[in-house]
């Protein structure tokens, strides 16, 4: 049987996976979360415009939302005009923000006691393997649900289930702790190295083949920061909205997290001096500045 898509949340990571979507063959129903833009676009490939998610939800058997946090999750689905409004027993609804598990075990209940199933499904790939259909998905839901998603999911990327409801944003968020982190190791080490005289890319193509070697040195700093440009990529803002939320987890847990909560407060500093909108490499602009300060106070 076909399976009709809703989708909710038409932004960086919504609008390519939604053509994903139709690439494959889905039928789509979408409304704008925000802005409408992406809306008409996507129109222009088969999909079809409706005023609202619940409207969204009527004409779906699956639907899937791509908000930045858990209270836009909460308006998307329970606000009036919601999915809740809109869906009968049997829908399944497919979160892939990126949120604390706590929040996505209180809307599954919420929705379990009228029959909509809810798995949390959050990504990891940015928008270009949104695009490609090869993004890494970590998925969370009572395994009758995770099947009935499953070939949305697939579609879309590489879904691993983990567990019930919640366990996908738990590995997401565990995923968000490690990537702020390394990228604070490398910018750390690679300005140090430069400072000190050395090549900054010979440094790090000598570290992609060490023990040093990460993700973020081979493949994400030569499109960003190696590159000149922090556009696009994963905001530093988002990165940041993912910290509050895996510190708010560590302290419902009692569990310390001194690291990411220090991580955290270099990425704010860095917002609050304009730098939310860009790629979270451009952390490096806050040791850059740094670094400027303290020769101005030398006199050099």
């Amino acid at each position: 049987m076909e399976i009709r898509v809703g989708f909710v949340g038409l932004g960086a990571m919504g609008e390519p996976m939604v053509r994903t979507l139709c690439r494959a063959g889905f039928s789509v129903t979408a409304c704008a979360h925000r802005r409408r833009d992406a809306l008409d676009r996507l129109q222009g490939v088969g999909v079809a415009a409706v005023d609202d998610p619940a409207s969204v939800a009527r004409a779906s058997d699956v639907v899937v939302i791509s908000v930045p946090d858990a209270p836009q999750v909460e308006e998307t689905l329970f606000a009036e005009r919601g999915i809740a409004e809109g869906t009968r027993g049997g829908t399944c609804v497919v979160d892939m923000s990126t949120i604390s598990p706590i929040a996505s075990r209180r809307f599954a209940e919420r929705l379990r006691a009228a029959d909509v199933g809810f798995v949390d499904a959050p990504v990891s790939g940015g928008p270009p393997r949104a695009e490609a259909g090869t993004l890494t998905i970590m998925v969370g839901g009572e395994p009758e649900d995770v099947r009935r998603v499953d070939p949305v999911l697939r579609a879309l990327g590489t879904p691993t289930h983990l567990g019930p409801v919640g366990m996908g944003e738990t590995v997401k968020l565990a995923n968000q702790a490690i990537i702020a982190n390394v990228m604070l190791g490398n910018v750390e080490a690679l300005v140090l190295a430069e400072r000190l005289g050395a090549n900054r890319d010979a440094v790090r193509q000598v570290l992609a083949s060490a023990t040093a070697s990460n993700y973020l040195l081979e493949q994400w700093l030569p499109k960003t920061w190696f590159a000149g440009t922090f556009q696009g990529g994963f905001s530093l803002d988002l990165l940041r909205k993912d910290l509050a939320a895996a510190l708010e987890s560590a302290r419902a847990l009692g569990i310390p997290m001194p690291a990411t909560g220090l991580a955290y407060q270099l990425y704010t500093c860095a917002s609050a001096e304009g730098d939310g909108a860009l790629d979270y490499s451009a952390i490096v602009r806050r040791y850059e500045r740094d670094d400027s300060d303290s020769h101005s106070r030398h006199g050099s």
